[in-house]
């Protein structure tokens, strides 16, 4: 697909082009001087993102997108970053979530979980020792529950719903509870020079039994052994558990994700 977008005014400095499904181009003096780019999730929800530095360009390469995208339309941004959020802003998106980030202490003599151990009949599998079929059908597991719950848009952004028969993007990066003969909880963290704690779920039948904080400790006191002495999380503001767990852990709130939406 290539269909072009005239710039608005007559001295305007670039013109923007859809070369595909999914970019858009704002080229100046044959150069491109900003993109914009779109993907559509498997739970339907329809994201773009535009990279430029003028506000010109920005605002252009949103038009475009907006003209040729159906509604609504959703999109990130780091709230600290005012010129992205007024950017959007104008292109009349509004905030329709938002997401606490967490810098997460990893020493259990400072979040207090040196002494937590997995209840009765469960056991940690560390990173990489997990059995690719059972983590799958746990997560889908996991993600079933989600869809049939709080839903995706309640996740954090960058949790991603995947279609059904999706493999597990990385394995080495799941450590799992196991009571018994199946899987009960998962937590990923990735990657290695800036971890972050990607996912932590338990089966919704065993929530309130410890096992996920028993999945936190033994996470976190992983990076410590291996000198990590931080590591990154988001909850969802609306998300009391998730907040609580973090917080009484002693994480630091550093900042905000805004999931801004044009209806």
């Amino acid at each position: 697909m290539n269909s072009a977008h005239s710039p608005r005014g007559d001295h305007a400095p670039a013109a923007v082009t859809r070369v595909s499904d999914t970019e858009w181009q704002a080229v100046a003096d044959g150069l491109v001087v900003g993109r914009g780019d779109a993907s559509r999730r498997p739970d339907g929800r329809l994201f773009v993102s535009v990279d430029a530095w003028q506000e010109t360009v920005f605002d252009r390469l949103a038009d475009a997108m907006r003209a040729d995208l159906p509604e609504p339309l959703h999109t990130v941004a780091d709230e600290a970053d005012t010129e992205a959020v007024s950017a959007w802003r104008r292109a009349g998106f509004t905030a329709a979530r938002r997401e606490w980030v967490h810098l997460v202490p990893t020493d259990p003599q400072v979040t207090g979980l040196a002494r937590t151990r997995p209840p009765e009949g469960v056991v940690i599998l560390p990173a990489g020792r997990a059995e690719e079929g059972p983590l799958r059908e746990l997560e889908h597991v996991v993600r079933a529950e989600v869809e049939a719950g709080a839903g995706w848009p309640a996740m954090p952004a960058q949790v991603l719903p995947r279609p059904a028969g999706a493999l597990v993007a990385d394995p080495s990066k799941y450590a799992v509870a196991r009571q018994g003969g199946r899987y009960v909880g998962l937590i990923r963290v990735s990657p290695p020079r800036r971890p972050r704690i990607g996912l932590l779920a338990v089966r919704a039948e065993l929530h309130r039994r410890g096992i996920a904080r028993a999945l936190l400790a033994h996470a976190l006191e992983e990076l410590h052994r291996g000198g990590t002495a931080t590591a990154w999380a988001e909850a969802a503001e609306s998300n009391g558990a998730a907040l609580a767990l973090l917080e009484g852990i002693h994480a630091r709130r550093t900042g905000s994700i805004l999931e801004l939406v044009r209806h």
